[in-house]
């Protein structure tokens, strides 16, 4: 949004998104691609509006779970 405010959902989604980034900095090195990839792929693959709140916060839920999963450190690398 071009110099417009955000909703809180929406930065929850951004804080989000980044949050995910910054676990997938934590794996080793060889295999971050193949993290930032699967990120940028699942944020893409679901096309909701912005005002279909309850299915963003679903996502957001299920998000974290995957994240908690794949923040392990016994997760080492992630194919799509």
């Amino acid at each position: 949004m071009a110099g417009g405010r955000r909703s809180g959902l929406q930065q929850q989604v951004i804080n989000f998104y980044r949050e995910c980034f910054r676990a997938a900095r934590t794996k080793p090195i060889n295999n971050r691609p193949h993290f930032y990839a699967y990120i940028r792929r699942e944020f893409r693959a679901h096309n909701i509006r912005k005002n279909d709140f309850v299915t963003i916060e679903y996502m957001l839920r299920r998000g974290k779970r995957q994240l908690e999963t794949y923040s392990s450190p016994s997760i080492q690398d992630i194919h799509l």
